[in-house]
């Protein structure tokens, strides 16, 4: 993780300010590192004020209905403990959709993967860790509404692309899906298209609400990091930030 990350360093344009929110992969570091890396360089400039990270992935091994938030005080890395924040777990759990669920994090990868690289580039934050299940881009929207916050939160939405096509057909594939989340158009995207797409249009939504503008920071796939071209998985990696960032 921190290699990925010295080695991108040079592809990530340097800016005066870091987004509110990063779409990010979550496959294995050997595969998805160097798009994620990308991504999570961006906030190093915010070390000094982000103090809070709300992290959105998909479910993969427990089928529930809503958004999960888990019930433990903090999760654990190799890089240490990182404290859950408990004032935002108790403002989104009256959410109807909104459950206490340990058992949809225990296992799952989609969070876990993103904290040691927020915790090399960020030092000392607390986080929300919310899964998703069967819900809508509507429902995350809701949640996130809630915790929102100022510059001292980040929104981190964690989601490969397609998956197990070839990679010319998945090089289209996520061109698509990268227009889409450029052009602020969550409906344009399904379950085909990214894995955690509901988490997408959840940000999308709430991007086209708040006026952030839509980076892209890297979209490759395992055919261009650590796998073969027969059945590839894509990765992207995307900023948004309020539209004046674009000119720093």
């Amino acid at each position: 993780m921190r290699d990925h990350l010295e080695a991108e360093r040079g592809a990530v344009r340097s800016k005066t300010s870091w987004p509110k929110a990063l779409i990010v992969p979550h496959a294995g570091y050997a595969y998805s590192g160097p798009i994620a890396a990308r991504a999570y360089l961006t906030l190093e400039r915010g070390a000094e004020v982000v103090r809070r990270v709300v992290l959105v992935g998909p479910s993969h091994r427990v089928a529930f209905e809503g958004l999960a938030v888990p019930t433990c005080r903090a999760f654990a890395t190799g890089l240490g403990a990182v404290p859950i924040d408990e004032s935002a777990r108790e403002q989104v759990l009256p959410l109807p959709f909104v459950h206490s669920r340990d058992d949809a994090h225990r296992d799952e990868h989609s969070l876990e993967v993103q904290l040691p690289f927020l915790q090399e580039v960020l030092g000392r934050f607390v986080a929300l860790p919310i899964v998703v299940g069967r819900a809508t881009g509507e429902q995350v929207a809701e949640a996130l509404e809630l915790v929102w916050g100022g510059d001292e939160t980040v929104i981190v939405i964690s989601s490969d692309l397609s998956h197990y096509l070839d990679y010319e057909t998945a090089k289209r594939r996520d061109a698509a899906t990268a227009d889409a989340i450029e052009r602020l158009e969550p409906e344009r995207i399904g379950y085909e298209d990214a894995c955690g797409c509901i988490g997408v249009r959840g940000i999308l939504r709430a991007a086209a609400t708040h006026g952030l503008a839509v980076d892209q920071l890297d979209l490759r796939s395992s055919g261009d990091t650590a796998g073969g071209r027969r059945e590839v998985v894509g990765y992207g990696a995307w900023a948004l930030a309020r539209r004046r960032d674009d000119a720093q």
